[in-house]
């Protein structure tokens, strides 16, 4: 479902498809809905990273993908795809970056839209964009400074904080925690007029984000806060891999055979190995 297919000597080979961003991206300030951020993610994972990343090239975004990413039926999707072609070429994001110029540190400010041109195929369910010329270094893998995920860790998610709290925690992925001041998660969420109550910025914006996150996708994750004074200004966030449930079936003969107890047969191992992972 998230995967080209192709053949090699008549063996199949697919192709993960990889999100890559710049982590200057992920902690740019924007609003997308939670099917604009999917149309996005799907056009991000056809850049190809081999090739010269170009303006002209249109990418293509159907209908039937989004279905598959959100798990509704395709014709739902039509309307959906349509409106959200239609309010994309308006959405715009901030980037801020520091730079070193002369010896000083200096941090600009960089204001762009995400497309440049949204085509609806009216009749196809499908809508083709081409990205801002702006964007573009910021969908490639150029530096160190980058993150990479697989589109299925966001694809069912119902909430746009799901996806955005999954980006910045794969920022942190070697390091297992995160600490994330509210006042800067407000602002690249565009979240500063709204749930001004840490009750309600919490039962609107982060709990759903983190339901997300432990239900659709390879990690799990905790919450805490830090308090400055008696006010809540920091969440942290305790994170890692979730156990690969497929894994047991991958297991060699001899891997079995170092996990058994005494007297457990080949079949009794197994299935104690996938009740230890399901728990």
């Amino acid at each position: 479902m998230f995967f080209d297919r192709d053949s090699f000597n008549g063996v199949a080979i697919m192709e993960e498809k990889l999100v890559v961003k710049s982590n200057a991206l992920i902690q740019a300030a924007y609003s997308l809905t939670v099917s604009e951020q999917k149309i996005i993610l799907s056009a991000i994972t056809q850049v190809r990273r081999n090739e010269a990343v170009t303006d002209e090239r249109l990418y293509t975004v159907t209908a039937n993908a989004l279905s598959d990413m959100s798990g509704f039926k395709a014709k739902n999707e039509y309307t959906t795809l349509k409106e959200a072609a239609e309010k994309l070429w308006n959405r715009t994001l901030i980037i801020h970056e520091k730079s070193i110029n002369e010896g000083s540190n200096t941090t600009k400010t960089r204001k762009m839209r995400w497309v440049q041109e949204a085509i609806y195929l009216d009749g196809e369910g499908a809508v083709q964009l081409r990205f801002s010329k702006p964007i573009l270094p910021y969908l490639k893998a150029l530096s160190g400074e980058y993150s990479k995920y697989r589109l299925e860790h966001v694809a069912n998610m119902t909430s746009r904080y799901g996806i955005r709290l999954y980006e910045l925690l794969i920022q942190w992925r070697s390091k297992g925690e995160r600490e994330i001041e509210i006042t800067w998660l407000r602002s690249v969420w565009e979240l500063e007029t709204k749930y001004k109550a840490i009750k309600d910025f919490k039962k609107y914006v982060i709990e759903p984000a983190i339901a997300d996150v432990n239900d659709h996708s390879d990690l799990w994750v905790k919450q805490g806060q830090r308090k400055t004074g008696r006010r809540v200004t920091h969440l942290q966030f305790q994170f890692g891999p979730k156990e690969d449930k497929k894994a047991v079936k991958r297991l060699t003969m001899a891997q079995i055979e170092a996990a058994a107890k005494p007297g457990e047969t080949y079949e009794q191992v197994k299935d104690r190995l996938s009740r230890s992972s399901d728990g």
